[in-house]
């Protein structure tokens, strides 16, 4: 029972959705591949010139758990010589408002000196 000077809260949390979001997100590299890909659809070889610094099996992994969570779609043309693209679906997409904003952010109040590097 809470005294006369202590007044009862209710016990705070985290949005789950919020949570999950900052999970996948936060995941190394989730956000900065789906960043790439607002520019439009990108191959293999271009995203890992973009990302820099990722490994291909790491770069692969996650354009599987991108695609997985439907915000990534894989389009393999047979050719010849076969090609294979990355582009957002719809659900990847609705991310760019949330993206724009936290890029502001990060530019208005995190100095370049404390972001990892890619």
């Amino acid at each position: 029972m809470a005294s006369k000077n202590e007044t009862e809260h209710p016990p705070r949390a985290c949005d789950g959705a919020l949570a999950r979001a900052f999970g996948f997100l936060g995941k190394r590299w989730n956000g900065v591949i789906l960043a790439t890909l607002l520019n439009g659809s990108a191959g293999f070889a271009e995203l890992k010139r973009a990302v820099g610094g990722i490994s291909d099996s790491v770069l692969s992994d996650r354009l599987s758990e991108l695609a997985g969570a439907g915000l990534v779609v894989r389009t393999v043309d047979a050719g010849p010589p076969v090609s294979v693209e990355y582009q957002l679906t719809a659900s990847g997409q609705a991310l760019l408002p949330a993206l724009n904003e936290l890029t502001t952010w990060a530019a208005e109040n995190l100095p370049a000196a404390d972001c990892p590097e890619s």
